[in-house]
């Protein structure tokens, strides 16, 4: 395959965007900034500082210092979307800024501060063409969102406004009393805080007023905007990537994630090759190699990289093989990094005999010894009995609260479609007492989706926490020994990121620069299970394939960084309301439902590493093949 790449000054937005919107959207953020503390604070106002603030949108009088700050607030919140190119944030600046021109002359008659607003307006509208990117998908659940963080935004300044003024209060008022004073200011209200001035009064009043006022309007406006669709697999498009699958599964052993219910999906021209992708903090979070026939892949690419600049998404790819990392690097001109790799076992070729394999062999024989026995079944075979202690199942042992998985988890169990997957389960009788009754003998599960005809993917792996130590090395040896009876060549098991690293620093001969990188490593595995995970998937003498992350550049790698950690559901930005209220609220669900109501809960990749053994097996139970496996 050619390795011929692109040069990047020749593509098109936004592999190569234009700086107008981000000094647009940086503009509009110092003046935000330079509004609101104006308003707030006497000494700025009385300041060097103030002159700069009076060439800018708002004022410092009574009525038009609450202007000041609404305006200033409202900036702040357009500044990313304008640096982004977004259509929507270009009309709402364009509206904002004759008010702020309209506030200079009427409250400061300054016709030097309106024509500064005016020539940003002017410097806008000579730059339309740069701003047509499309809204990102949402939900009114933005609303609720909206409403929430604003007000802790709008009471935490409230609390700086009501207290910037100590000079002129009444007494000495109580925090107690500042905070009553800025809610009953949000309604309108006056509050128990008095001042000598009123000016002062008049500035604290109207400012606690537009606060609130800026509050109900943006969440009323959120509340009744149409929504536009989140990421989701409609039906047509699932029987679209199935067929693909069938023909070209084979390539990737994590093409049938691209199934997950959260992920939205482009086609190529031809219908031959796919890209699913879902967007995270506005970047487009392709995971794992296009689907289809590989000559088809850069129509795919093509048209994923189009609806990315339509939109102004940043555009990345999360776990991709080398031929897919070289075809997206060639088409795009993105860099590629690697993450780590990936464990893959030849099941032929796998074996407990030999010096290599005693830690393991050791083992399996002692947790035979207690009594664990394993069932490997493809999951059409399970009753729906066994289907639905397999979700309870899941819902008990995941080691966190949040539902984990997004590149390497399919987010559902049991249904008819997905009957080809295998699960491995483990039994053994419970002692009286123990937790979780309704699981029966269900100790430990392990579920695998297919890898085209002759493979399987590891999806899911948990046990009980009380269970014996060794329980994983068993339902894996288990799975792999039994693999052959299923038709199953090879066997896909976990993601070890940085593995490369970790195995070359300890080498005899590694560098300083190799040493010190692994040392890091060893130091974040204490928090992010890193080496357990690399150590556990080499017991069974694993094949390494690496995996790689794809993006535009590497100023890029923080914000797609966290994009991914969100995605995996590492960091969870939505609030922890009560269940009761989460099913009320409009597109609250964190994972992919089933269509049949039969999902489990997706997993995370984390390792425990068992005490006093040597056992680093994935103790949490949580799934696997995470490049971000965090504890």
């Amino acid at each position: 395959m050619s390795s011929e790449r692109v040069d990047p000054r020749r593509l098109p937005w936004p592999l190569r965007p234009s700086a107008v919107p981000a000094i647009m959207g940086t503009g509009a953020a110092v003046i935000g900034l330079l509004d609101v503390v104006s308003a707030v604070f006497p000494a700025f106002r009385n300041g060097r500082m103030h002159h700069m603030a009076a060439f800018f949108p708002g004022t410092v009088s009574s009525l038009a210092a609450a202007t000041s700050v609404v305006t200033g607030i409202l900036l702040l919140m357009l500044a990313h979307a304008l640096k982004r190119g977004k259509q929507r944030a270009w009309w709402a600046a364009a509206l904002l800024l004759p008010v702020g021109a309209a506030t200079q002359l009427i409250y400061r008659h300054s016709l030097f501060g309106a024509a500064i607003s005016l020539a940003l307006l002017t410097l806008l509208i000579r730059n339309r063409a740069e701003f047509t990117a499309l809204s990102d998908p949402r939900t009114r659940w933005r609303a609720a969102a909206n409403f929430v963080g604003l007000s802790a935004f709008a009471f935490a300044l409230g609390l700086v406004i009501t207290s910037a003024h100590p000079a002129s209060e009444r007494g000495t008022p109580s925090f107690a009393a500042r905070c009553e004073h800025v809610i009953y200011g949000l309604f309108g209200f006056e509050g128990p805080v008095a001042y000598t001035s009123d000016r002062v009064n008049d500035i604290v009043a109207y400012s606690l007023g537009g606060l609130g006022l800026l509050i109900a309007c943006s969440t009323v406006y959120l509340l009744l905007r149409p929504a536009r669709p989140v990421a989701e697999l409609s039906v047509a498009d699932e029987e679209r990537l199935r067929a693909l699958l069938v023909r070209h599964g084979h390539r990737d052993s994590l093409g049938h994630f691209a199934l997950r219910r959260d992920k939205s999906v482009v086609f190529s021209p031809s219908g031959k090759a796919a890209v699913c992708y879902r967007v995270v903090s506005g970047v487009a979070l392709a995971s794992g190699d296009p689907i289809g026939d590989v000559e088809a892949w850069p129509g795919a690419i093509e048209q994923y990289r189009e609806l990315a600049r339509a939109h102004a998404w940043l555009p990345a790819v999360v776990g991709c093989s080398e031929t897919g990392g070289e075809v997206w690097t060639r088409e795009t001109g993105l860099d590629a990094l690697e993450l780590g790799d990936e464990a893959i076992v030849t099941t032929s070729e796998f074996t407990l005999e030999g010096r290599a394999m005693r830690n393991v062999r050791q083992m399996v024989k002692r947790i035979e010894r207690s009594g664990y026995v394993c069932r490997v079944r493809r999951v059409r075979e399970l009753t729906e009995d066994e289907k639905h202690r397999v979700r309870l199942a899941a819902d008990a042992w995941r080691g966190t609260d949040t539902e984990r998985g997004f590149s390497m988890a399919l987010g559902r169990f049991g249904e008819d479609a997905d009957g080809d997957c295998v699960v491995v389960t483990a039994h053994k009788e419970r002692e009286p007492g123990a937790p979780h009754p309704e699981l029966g003998d269900l100790r430990a599960v392990l579920h695998f989706v297919p890898w085209g005809t002759d493979g399987m993917s590891l999806e899911l792996m948990r046990r009980d926490r009380s269970a014996d130590p060794g329980l994983n090395e068993l339902l894996i040896v288990a799975a792999l020994q039994q693999a052959p009876e299923l038709g199953i060549a090879r066997v896909s098991l976990n993601f070890a990121m940085f593995r490369s690293a970790l195995a070359r620093g300890e080498r005899i001969g590694a560098g300083p620069v190799l040493r010190g990188w692994r040392g890091l490593l060893v130091f974040l595995s204490r928090w992010f299970q890193i080496e357990s995970l690399y150590k556990f998937n080499a017991k069974f003498q694993p094949e390494w394939v690496p995996r790689f992350l794809v993006f535009p550049n590497s100023r890029d790698l923080p914000r797609i960084g966290f994009a991914i950690m969100q995605a995996e559901g590492f960091v969870t930005l939505s609030l922890p309301l009560p269940g009761a209220i989460q099913r009320f609220l409009p597109g609250r669900a964190k994972r992919p439902v089933s269509r049949q109501q039969s999902g489990y809960a997706t997993a995370d990749a984390t390792a425990d590493a068992a005490a006093g053994d040597g056992d680093d097996e994935r103790g949490d139970g949580q799934g696997p093949h995470q490049a971000d496996a965090v504890a």
